[in-house]
């Protein structure tokens, strides 16, 4: 019977390690393991391979969305303390005592064993989600006080055969965030998802409205949280799935994103020690974005497609690296490379506008030609001829050669030197000035002659 009880609580154990390395993305997995959860491979190896190069491309992107001031810049970056509201005096020395009753879950700095523990409740949780009031209606305190005291001692609970209620559970994971000595979003972050909640569209004239911009919004949370720390990040995920299970089943336990909301935000993102009126009117901002993030949690955690291809490109855009001086000669290429993802490629644009424009001068020409062609013979059809001489049925399989002169600024020219540059075409019509006497003359001589057939 014991050894029985042993091979259970061993097959719970690796289960529930199997689960947690889905989210863990800095450990490797066992090759028996199953991987649910794969963030993009090249991302996730720039992020631990060159970690300085990947936070700068994440912050170079995330001040193209939001307006971020020097010192609120700095903080986000960490160059500089968060500073964020605060309480007083009071209320900072009684927490700063409570301290001493820190366990090895509640209470401790984020770690993934904490996260392991905490698993367990989210787990159950998932699973009772039919539970009117879930995470409003609180459970029992005597529950609550066992129930804590076993995830402080590190034991393996079974919380579907036991005693406890699915409100005892709700209510400890929330005590659980709550007692973390920073938020689960952090300081650092805390003036960045004030500013992504006030991204708003714009209208036809280009001033903005009170439309939220959704897909901006999720853009920009995207990028913030690549810059969380791993343990925040896997939590946070944990955390946002489990609410988004919730308020997808609000028909039966009446809790909406909203509602969700309004219990955690406290929990999650509010500065540590301070009271709702220490928020100044920010508490509406803060819930809204975090019912944002309930409703779209599953877009959340996926880099965006840019990063993706900024990612893929560094790892297999160029051959390995031999020495030394190739890294040296290959590192403009690799800023190159950075400037690409923080800025709309043109080169899509130039190659649509040049193929565009040339198909369209073809076709007008050959419009054109049909119709001096189909006129009668007078002297004003001479004349259109003389005017294009250029234009035969043949040019619809070449291209003519044309002389111009190299001041000449026809429209093609214009488009070619705004995209290309002037110096190619310069050139080019300076070495077409240059050509032998002899063509020009046998062009002046054609000219004479068909003129002397008007």
């Amino acid at each position: 019977m014991a050894s029985e009880n042993g091979s259970q609580n061993n097959h719970k154990l690796e289960r529930k390690r199997t689960t947690l390395s889905v989210f863990t993305s800095q450990e490797t997995p066992n090759g028996s393991q199953p991987v649910i959860f794969n963030p993009d491979f090249f991302v996730e190896r720039l992020r631990h391979e060159h970690p300085q190069e990947f936070t700068d491309l994440v912050l170079s992107n995330i001040t193209r969305l939001i307006d971020l001031p020097g010192d609120e810049f700095a903080q986000l970056t960490g160059e500089s303390e968060p500073r964020v509201p605060s309480s007083g005096g009071f209320l900072r020395s009684f927490n700063f005592l409570r301290k001493k009753d820190r366990g090895v879950v509640f209470g401790a700095p984020l770690t993934e064993e904490g996260i392991a523990q905490i698993y367990q409740l989210i787990e159950y949780l998932n699973k009772n989600l039919h539970m009117e009031g879930l995470f409003r209606v609180p459970g029992h305190s005597l529950r609550q006080a066992a129930l804590k005291e076993m995830l402080n001692t590190g034991a393996e609970i079974d919380l579907e055969m036991s005693d406890f209620h699915p409100n005892d559970a709700a209510t400890l994971l929330k005590t659980y965030l709550g007692e973390l000595p920073e938020p689960l979003l952090t300081h650092r972050h805390y003036h960045a998802h004030l500013k992504i909640g006030e991204l708003t569209c714009f209208d036809d004239k280009g001033d903005k409205t009170n439309v939220p911009d959704k897909e901006r919004q999720i853009e920009a949370f995207q990028l913030l949280f690549m810059l969380l720390p791993p343990a925040n990040r896997s939590l946070l995920k944990l955390l946002l799935d489990l609410l988004y299970n919730t308020a997808r089943n609000q028909h039966v336990n009446k809790m909406s994103a909203i509602n969700l909301a309004t219990m955690f935000a406290p929990q999650i993102i509010w500065p540590k020690n301070v009271l709702a009126s220490d928020l100044q009117g920010s508490i509406d901002k803060l819930n809204n974005g975090i019912a944002f993030l309930i409703r779209h949690s599953q877009r959340l955690f996926k880099a965006p497609v840019y990063i993706k291809e900024y990612a893929r490109l560094y790892y297999t855009g160029s051959k390995t690296l031999q020495s030394n001086d190739d890294s040296t000669l290959c590192s403009g290429a690799k800023d190159d490379l950075m400037a690409e993802a923080t800025a709309p490629s043109m080169t899509g644009i130039t190659d649509e506008v040049c193929v565009g424009s040339e198909s369209y001068t073809e076709a007008a020409l050959r419009e054109l030609y049909e119709q001096i062609s189909s006129m009668p013979q007078s002297a004003k059809k001479k004349k259109l001829v003389r005017q294009q001489p250029l234009v035969t049925p043949s040019a619809v399989s070449r291209t003519p050669f044309i002389r111009r002169h190299w001041r000449s600024r026809s429209f093609g020219g214009m488009i070619k030197r705004k995209v290309f540059g002037s110096q190619i075409f310069t050139d080019k019509e300076n070495r077409l000035q240059n050509r032998p006497a002899r063509s020009s003359s046998d062009g002046e001589a054609k000219e004479s002659s068909s003129c002397g057939v008007d």
